[in-house]
């Protein structure tokens, strides 16, 4: 595996990285060992103030941090400032709220016979993390904060696309103060990653990733009988009702499947309009894709960055001919394009049929699959036939029913009117292939740590 910087919008390589040594990745692990030991003993009030700085110094030097993050998989400069504040958020409500969200519970019991009961949450110690390229900062702040403010210590496996990222986030924590080895940032090979997992000091792994990255390593950690959060994929399904105000409904569709040039987790995948006004959406959506603009991602007057790499290009090019061969009908936007970087025109993808394979794939990056439905029954039939469920739209003037059909669609994550959002307060996480487990708040935060029963029973206490 090759840790190497390559701009997606130039194809210039940047930076080449050597993959760590056997003899690092134990040196690493023996570190984050020893900084557990203490690292655990340590006030929430120290861990505060050592997240509080970690936000402080992200948005003083946000441009920077940013500017990285569209050098290294080539997202909208304004996008990677919004990652970057983003981030900064998820440390500063850690700072903020992690003691309250920790806090011992006293237990209610049927008599006094039983003593008295709490539950304690301790860390548990060494921490795997295995994060993806698509929000570099992002996805590494939603782990390491609530989990460091637990008391464990963390290695980091980031994306190999995104070495120089993950070297920012290795040196912000030492900038704000963190002990030597509490957080550390490796390039190990696959067969490395398996070496971590099985170390009896490694304790737990999250991973964000693809589908097939988290079912390898949810198997191994298995094996080795430790507790595992994935994330994985999704094809977020967009439901658009008869009543919705279908003019602010097509503007949010159309950022939501193209932001981060349609590389998220929780793009807008799967568009399904009700027949009432399927055809007014689809002429409003194609007219609103047909106004991005394609270029520098640097450029403030773009607004469709290019794809992550030559690599995710000809993956998705393949996708759409594979959709087209069973029968789906396409439509390519014909949006200027530059010469050079990993640029891919938006497509529209329609009559995917229920056996076409491509009904039950992700599509990561600007390809849309639209969807007439014959009513609300039939959306909410059409939303639920996919092997993902992460998160999800409904589109309505109706609250009420906006909730009501949410909660009959199998994701993790639903919102209405708008598209599936992203913020510190809020968990993320997803049932069936898109994974599970949660992150963010305090369900994040309890993930992995020992929710440990203490009870004093009198000594002649019956048994």
């Amino acid at each position: 595996m090759a840790y190497a910087t390559i701009n997606p919008f130039t194809a210039e390589q940047v930076k080449v990285y050597p993959n760590a040594t056997d003899a690092e990745i134990d040196a690493a692990l023996d570190k984050a060992h020893t900084a557990f030991l203490s690292w655990r003993q340590t006030s929430f009030a120290e861990r505060a103030k050592i997240m509080q700085k970690a936000a402080d110094i992200l948005r003083r030097d946000s441009d920077s941090y940013s500017k990285l993050l569209t050098l290294e998989m080539g997202k909208l400069f304004s996008e990677a400032k919004a990652e970057t504040e983003l981030s900064a958020a998820i440390f500063e409500y850690y700072a903020k709220n992690a003691e309250a969200l920790l806090v011992p519970e006293d237990l209610p019991v049927a008599s006094k016979d039983e003593g008295r009961a709490k539950v304690i949450h301790q860390p548990l110690g060494i921490l795997l993390a295995v994060e993806p390229w698509n929000f570099p900062f992002y996805q590494v702040a939603r782990i390491i904060a609530p989990q460091l403010s637990a008391g464990n210590t963390i290695v980091l496996k980031h994306a190999s696309n995104v070495p120089q990222s993950a070297e920012a986030m290795d040196r912000l924590m030492i900038e704000a103060g963190l002990p030597e080895g509490a957080f550390q940032n490796l390039f190990p090979s696959h067969a490395q990653v398996s070496r971590i997992i099985a170390d009896h000091r490694v304790r737990g792994v999250a991973l964000t990733g693809s589908e097939g990255a988290g079912a390898k390593v949810a198997a191994e950690a298995g094996t080795a009988l430790k507790k595992c959060t994935m994330e994985l994929g999704g094809a977020d399904s967009f439901i658009v009702l008869e009543d919705a105000d279908l003019e602010k409904a097509i503007k949010w569709a159309v950022f939501g499947r193209h932001w981060n040039a349609g590389q998220v987790c929780v793009s807008a995948k799967r568009m399904i309009v009700v027949d009432a006004v399927y055809d007014r959406f689809l002429a409003g959506y194609r007219e609103g894709v047909s106004k991005l603009k394609m270029g520098d991602p640097m450029d403030p007057a773009t607004t469709l960055a290019p794809l992550s790499s030559q690599g995710a290009v000809d993956s998705l090019r393949q996708q759409v001919q594979g959709a087209v061969a069973a029968g789906a009908k396409m439509e390519e936007i014909p949006l200027e394009m530059p010469n050079v970087g990993s640029f891919f025109r938006p497509v529209i993808l329609t009559d995917v049929s229920p056996e076409n394979p491509a009904r039950r794939e992700e599509f990561f990056g600007p390809v849309t699959l639209l969807f007439r439905a014959k009513d609300e029954a039939d959306a909410i039939a059409i939303a639920n036939d996919s092997p993902y469920g992460l998160g999800g739209s409904v589109f309505t003037k109706d609250e009420a029913r906006g909730v009501r059909v949410a909660e009959q669609i199998e994701t993790g994550m639903v919102y209405i009117n708008h598209p599936t959002m992203v913020k510190a307060d809020l968990p993320f996480g997803g049932v069936l292939r898109s994974g599970f487990g949660r992150e963010l708040i305090g369900l994040g935060i309890k993930e992995f740590v020992n929710h440990k029963l203490i009870d004093v029973v009198d000594i002649d206490a019956p048994f």
